[in-house]
């Protein structure tokens, strides 16, 4: 697995971030990351129901921070519960 995050998805697998992956039945989640010393490999399967992904499929990485993450995880749907753009105001009028 981590041979694969090293040659498809062209990041370190040493650096400190999370590898999510799907099955195609998107009913099982596993999650890899490096922790000092070794590999962690996290498995959840869903017995019921699937995991949302995105419209498009394209097995392309996306990227979610650790609250996207965990509400992937809880069942939410991602793509169509956006909340709305966070604006940065660049001058007062």
């Amino acid at each position: 697995m981590a041979a694969l995050v090293e040659l498809n998805i062209k990041v370190a697998v040493f650096d400190p971030v999370l590898f999510v992956f799907l099955n195609r039945a998107r009913n099982r989640v596993k999650i890899l990351y490096w922790e000092r010393n070794g590999f962690c490999l996290w498995l959840k399967r869903l017995e019921a129901e699937s995991f949302k992904t995105a419209p498009d499929d394209q097995d392309e990485a996306i990227v979610l921070t650790i609250e996207e993450l965990n509400w992937l995880l809880d069942g939410f749907d991602l793509w169509r519960n956006r909340p709305h753009q966070v604006l940065t105001p660049r001058f007062v009028t």
